[in-house]
């Protein structure tokens, strides 16, 4: 226990704790406490706690704003909340830095977030009541906790994360796996290996780029042998294809335990180019349908990035910050939220608009000083998700390339192409998490370029490709405003027993002086393995020559299409280094012996027609 004698009378004060599992392991805990606490029975407040694998001394890359060049210290964090009456407590997640135990990615955090809450519950500094903040794993941890009623825990900002459903969503994707879980993996067992001062991962981002090449991957035969826990982790999520029960567990499976989740009140916090817009939007409504309260704020950021203007090279304006915009910044905005539910302050917290969300487009489209296009944007509140005056917008793909509202008259209309797995279509930004090799997140020109993993043509327009199909409609008359998820249904046959089809909505702009060529601005995307068509629970091979029809669920976005720009929609069956690319033989990804051509068809005829569905909102004039 902490010793009453070294408690001091300052915001620096600071207690380190070895907080027991009720396994018996020991996680690493900082304790900072107000400047008004006292050693006497009845000073007790409530608790922010953040449990992070990332370092609890290393400052969060998300605790700054874009008037500072570097991250708050977690000094300086701490003393934002202390100062407001909080005590702040910060752990290592098991396994990571000072913690005991070993680190396995996301399983741990449930049991670990329940004991440390009910280790603070019992403090004589603690009121029994808890909030939980933090970004990416952090938001994780939240989520994780709550799915199993911590005690005390009664609010969340949860920051782009915390796992609605991890096989659908930030692991896995339309049955495929995300690769960005790996190269986190490599990263992090690297830095592990270089804090534990043994040998290790040390491997950099052109040998990276390599390993990506060499798919499939085996176990004791990759960067990771050295580091067999963060190999195992890897593993066992890339090896799992099936939606079983390891993937309904607490930390990676919020859907199955809303009905727990909803005693803490919590804002969603995600944007349009991160990897948690659906899990953020996903965690929203499924709290609101268990009577649990809820707010959710969508950005047009990458991941966590919320001080930026920017995607990629794409700008929406000053008035896409969260600070200044829809709070005086970011730390008063979790101020806010934690005085209203574990102080009972009165200041209207619960009646802010249900969603906020950033509309993009409606800028210039022409470059800024930053030489980035200006796309543009602006915040807009939404009293329910999703948004009730929504028209579900059906556009059909025709044999011309075209997307038109009308359905297909001729009754054999089809486009085919050639997939070779060994030249996969590119990933160019969208929502992944920038990191090597080469992986580049938000909105860009669909044209390669050699800083984007696997780019050997500079120039070539990923429409040029011949295994991209390409639809569009015409120039548009009108300004159309699309926000919500998007539904792709597609009739496909192949020759091989197992394929991708891969999905990209698209905002075409017109030629201009700086844009010669127009610019096709990346929106959203997602990918179906054909295999789990039937089934997420098993996988359903292809027969030669059957036609059948898929569902290809796209991230949610809202963009602002505006007159004369076009709707487009490319089809293709990968998009690499997103997601793992598909052999086409039928084995398991990460069991394949071999690589197949592919000859995929999608199928635009009256009888199997291929659509996707926009959700329209109306624009009042």
């Amino acid at each position: 226990m902490i010793n009453a004698k070294e408690r001091f009378e300052s915001t620096e004060m600071l207690c380190h704790e070895m907080v027991q599992m009720s396994d018996g392991v020991r996680l690493a805990t900082d304790i900072y406490f107000p400047p008004i606490w006292r050693a006497e029975p009845g000073q007790c407040f409530p608790v922010v706690l953040e449990r992070t694998p990332y370092g609890k001394n290393v400052p969060s890359r998300s605790e700054r704003s874009h008037v500072e060049s570097e991250p708050l210290s977690r000094l300086e964090v701490a003393r934002c909340f202390t100062l407001q009456g909080y005590v702040v407590v910060y752990q290592d997640c098991r396994g990571r830095y000072e913690s005991e135990g070993e680190f396995v990615k996301y399983l741990n955090d449930a049991q670990d977030g329940y004991d440390t809450c009910a280790w603070i519950v019992a403090q004589p500094w603690s009121n029994g009541r808890i909030g939980m903040k933090g970004l990416s794993y952090a938001a994780h941890t939240q989520m994780a906790a709550a799915s199993l009623g911590a005690p005390g825990l009664q609010a969340m900002v949860v920051d782009s994360g915390g796992f609605s459903n991890a096989f659908h969503s930030g692991v896995r994707q339309g049955g495929a796996y995300e690769l960005k879980q790996a190269a986190w993996a490599v990263m992090f067992a690297a830095e592990h290996s270089r804090r534990a001062q043994r040998e290790g991962v040390a491997m950099g981002a052109h040998e990276l780029d390599q390993w990506f090449k060499r798919m499939p991957w085996h176990r004791g035969d990759s960067p990771l042998a050295a580091t067999p826990d963060y190999e195992d982790f890897l593993f066992d999520q890339w090896e799992r294809v099936n939606f079983d029960d390891y993937w309904k567990q607490p930390g990676l499976y919020a859907q199955g335990y809303y009905d727990v989740i909803q005693r803490a009140a919590a804002i969603h916090i995600s944007s349009w180019y991160d990897v948690y817009s659906r899990t953020a939007i996903e965690n929203h409504v499924g709290t609101i349908l268990n009577s649990g309260v809820s707010k959710l704020v969508l950005g047009p950021w990458t991941h966590g990035n919320r001080w930026e203007t920017f995607s990629g090279d794409v700008d929406f304006g000053e008035a896409a910050r969260l600070q200044g915009n829809l709070a005086p910044s970011f730390m008063s905005l979790r101020v806010r939220w934690f005085d209203r539910w574990l102080k009972n302050a009165v200041n209207g917290a619960e009646q802010d608009p249900a969603a906020m969300i950033f509309v993009m487009g409606g800028g210039s489209g022409r470059k800024n000083r930053e030489g980035r296009l200006d796309h543009g944007g602006c915040w807009r509140e939404e009293s329910v998700w999703p948004i009730a005056r929504t028209r579900l917008t059906k556009f059909f793909l025709h044999e011309d390339g075209s997307l038109q509202e009308h359905c297909p008259a001729n009754e054999d209309a089809s486009m085919s192409y050639r997939f070779d797995p060994s030249d996969p279509v590119i990933t160019l930004g969208g929502s992944v998490v920038s990191r090597p090799p080469a992986i580049l997140a938000g909105g860009f020109d669909q044209v390669e370029q050699l800083r984007f993993f696997g780019c050997r043509m500079a120039g070539r327009a990923l429409a040029d490709r011949q295994d991209v199909l390409v639809f569009q409609t015409a120039h548009l008359l009108a300004d159309i405003e699309v926000t919500g998820e998007i539904d792709v249904q597609l009739w496909i046959s192949s020759d091989c027993p197992d394929t991708d089809f891969t999905a990209k909505l698209i905002d075409v702009y017109p030629p201009c002086s700086d844009y010669p060529d127009g610019y096709a601005l990346n929106l959203t995307d997602s990918i179906m393995r054909v295999s789990h068509r039937m089934s997420w629970e098993r996988r359903d091979l292809l027969q030669t020559g059957e036609i059948c029809k898929i569902n290809i669920r796209l991230f949610p976005v809202s963009n602002l299409f505006q007159r004369g720009h076009r709707i487009r929609l490319d089809i293709s069956s990968s998009n690499f280094p997103k997601f793992d690319v598909n052999p086409n033989t039928g084995e398991e990804v990460t069991k394949a012996t071999s690589q197949h051509v592919a000859h995929n068809t999608v199928h635009l005829s009256a009888s199997h027609p291929s659509l996707i569905t926009l959700p329209v909102i109306p624009r009042v004039y």
